[in-house]
């Protein structure tokens, strides 16, 4: 790991490389790249005890989220979110966040009514979970993809902390980043900042300014120019994190270690 480098990447999902048996070689290359801590995040009931197992013996390495992701949601939704409460239980390895959650518009049915029908369990699960966030009062993790405005509302109706509030793989501009400031929450950038028609996301990372900047990866998915359109791996946030220092005009171990900071502040971590 360089002297002068360490970061978080605050965003990963690490179930593919430990299917694939690839996980200590992923959390090598990581490390080697100045990424020595990650936080893999949940998406259904496939994922949580995994990523549980994982926080337990990788501790100061791994932290975990458990949530049920909007394109996870099915019929079976309230079984999976009343099993949520169990993971946040004292004495056990417990989630930093719960997320990731809330609405995807993109991924949905070509049947206008059968998409209308998911769009509406969609809200109801999140309701049901921003329900659990606001009892137990810990940061949240959304997703949002062609629903923004319609997270929006739902998160101003659940009364939740927003200072606790993150938008995850933020690619919305910078009228949608005022609304997050306005309302003390934040957005986190994966490597679709460094896409060459991602101006308005670059704008977006500017207006936030870096109080509250954080990177991510969203590995395996989005990995960052100059391997665009291949795997992601936790190491890529080094990459993002040298673009970004470069867009704000700081030197990058200076934006990796703000970075580092607002993770470990906004998810407490240990």
């Amino acid at each position: 790991m360089p002297d002068t480098f360490s970061i978080i990447d605050s965003h990963c999902h690490l179930e593919r490389f430990f299917l694939k048996g690839e996980l200590d070689a992923t959390l090598i290359a990581a490390r080697d790249a100045g990424v020595d801590r990650l936080i893999t995040v949940g998406t259904s009931v496939d994922d949580w005890s995994l990523y549980a197992d994982l926080a337990h013996k990788y501790p100061g390495v791994i932290d975990y989220s458990v949530g049920l992701h909007p394109c996870s949601v099915d019929k079976d939704w309230e079984q999976q979110v009343r099993r949520l409460r169990s993971y946040f239980n004292p004495g056990e390895v417990q989630p930093v966040a719960l997320g990731e959650i809330g609405l995807d518009h993109f991924h949905l049915p070509k049947d206008r009514n059968e998409a209308e029908a998911l769009k509406a369990c969609q809200v109801a699960a999140l309701r049901a979970q921003l329900e659990i966030v606001r009892e137990l009062n810990c940061p949240v993790i959304i997703h949002s993809r062609g629903a923004f405005n319609e997270c929006i509302q739902e998160l101003d109706a659940a009364g939740i902390n927003w200072s606790k509030v993150v938008f995850h793989c933020f690619v919305e501009d910078v009228r949608a980043m005022r609304t997050l400031n306005d309302r003390g929450a934040r957005g986190s950038f994966t490597g679709i900042i460094t896409f060459k028609n991602a101006e308005e996301i670059r704008a977006a990372a500017l207006e936030q300014g870096l109080e509250r900047f954080m990177v991510e990866t969203d590995a395996p998915y989005l990995a960052p120019v100059p391997h665009r359109g291949k795997p992601c791996q936790p190491a890529y946030t080094a990459l993002t994190a040298k673009f970004c220092a470069d867009l704000f005009g700081i030197p990058e171990p200076e934006l990796a270690g703000i970075s580092r900071k607002n993770t470990e502040s906004f998810f407490a971590l240990k």
